[in-house]
């Protein structure tokens, strides 16, 4: 059974088992709220424990892989440039719309109390303000730590993610064979870590059911309201994104008919879709924008692997939305600095999640760990993830495949999209 069907099952489950115990319900001193509670942070443990090496191996091979960088010439300047300003513009939609509807508030009240979150809020807003305290200058010292290992061990990921584009780069710059075992070493530490991304998603809905069970056992049903404007926000968010924004990129710098480009990335949107992968994808991705969209192997062949690595913008505008989600559920307000920092972390972490189902709750882990906001909350978002991610994924593959068709046409490339 494909592990969506599983998830949603548990939930179901979850549903059930929540309102039938509630929190006092068991044999002797034992509860089943305890064993929810167990579930659940068990799973969230099992994902906090792959954040630092997952996003490490994936930056480092994501920029490593690309070859010597000096050499990309006026292509790869395109390249990142394009991909840098969807990823910007997806995630300031997604700042914008989750302002205006203000999802965790309802009835003008947090829904701390409705999902059942339980940490301290006076030491949370503590932290937080903490993190948005000074100018914006003070964002970009964390980004340099004084100890990467530190920086690792108290959850600063600026820092750890800004070392591993260094390192990424530099390996880039290494001769002969020392070049080539770094090169090996981090491909085979990332292919280990994304196996075990995929052995822990497979205690996914055991994960879910824990973490879901719990929130009904303790608030009943009232937690769901919440999650059903989250998840239309991030939708809306997604939409617009992927109409307009694409459409347009597509129409005015591209110069061709954007229905035509819809309908000829039709297989690749159905199977991002379904699999939530933009790396395994990437095949009929390839395949869809040389055959359909007549885009050149020179440019397709460069732009659409390196998109699979370091463009996601459904990620980075989810990530987004999440984050300003669980700071409203918790009511605090969040200064321009603090939301900037999100924006910031939104669009580095999202260069380097990797293209598997559900990575992109390891970036927000490191979201939430950058301005003080407990990971218990991730909780919150588990039972709708799985539709969000594929919906996500799309707009990840279809920005990949608007930049590759955009960039051939910069290129001069004059038969792209012309066949109906």
């Amino acid at each position: 059974m494909k592990l969506h069907w599983q998830i949603f099952i548990a939930i179901g489950l979850a549903l059930a088992a929540g309102l039938l115990t509630g929190e006092e319900a068991g044999f002797g001193t034992f509860r089943f709220y305890d064993a929810y509670a167990f579930l659940g942070t068990l799973f969230l443990n099992a994902l906090k424990m792959l954040i630092v090496p997952l996003i490490l191996a994936s930056i480092i091979c994501g920029i490593a892989n690309m070859g010597d960088l000096t050499g990309l010439g006026r292509l790869g300047g395109k390249t990142i440039t394009y991909y840098l300003c969807t990823s910007l513009i997806a995630i300031l939609i997604g700042l914008i719309l989750v302002n205006i509807i203000e999802p965790g508030i309802i009835d003008g009240e947090p829904v701390r109390d409705r999902v059942g979150l339980s940490e301290n809020v006076e030491e949370i807003t503590a932290k937080v303000s903490g993190k948005g305290a000074g100018d914006i200058t003070g964002v970009f010292l964390r980004m340099v730590p004084t100890n990467i290992v530190a920086a690792a061990a108290n959850g600063q990921m600026l820092g750890l993610i800004f070392f591993g584009l260094l390192f990424g780069y530099f390996m880039t710059q290494v001769e002969g064979q020392k070049k080539g075992v770094l090169l090996s070493f981090w491909n085979a530490v990332l292919e280990v870590m994304m196996k075990m991304t995929d052995w822990v998603m497979k205690f996914a809905p055991i994960g879910v059911f824990g973490l879901v069970a719990k929130v009904v056992a303790s608030t009943g049903l009232d937690a769901f309201l919440p999650l059903l404007y989250f998840f239309f926000t991030v939708v809306l968010a997604l939409l617009i994104h992927f109409t307009l924004v694409m459409s347009s990129a597509l129409k005015y710098i591209g110069r061709v008919n954007p229905l035509r480009h819809y309908k000829a990335m039709l297989p690749a949107l159905l199977t991002s879709f379904s699999t939530s992968s933009s790396s395994a994808t990437l095949p009929i991705t390839l395949e869809c924008v040389e055959k359909n969209a007549n885009v050149s192997n020179r440019t397709s062949s460069f732009v659409l692997p390196l998109g699979a690595t370091i463009n996601m913008d459904g990620t980075a505008l989810y990530e987004c939305v999440a984050a300003m989600f669980i700071a409203q559920a918790y009511g605090l307000e969040l200064g321009l600095t603090t939301q900037f920092l999100i924006v910031l972390t939104a669009l580095v972490t999202s260069i380097g999640v990797a293209g598997i189902p559900a990575a992109s709750l390891v970036a927000i882990s490191i979201i939430l760990l950058t301005i003080g906001l407990p990971l218990e909350a991730i909780g919150l978002i588990l039972a709708v993830d799985r539709v969000l991610d594929m919906c996500r994924t799309s707009v990840n593959v279809f920005s990949d495949s608007c930049g590759a068709v955009i960039i051939a046409r910069s290129e001069g490339e004059d038969q792209i999209l012309q066949k109906p």
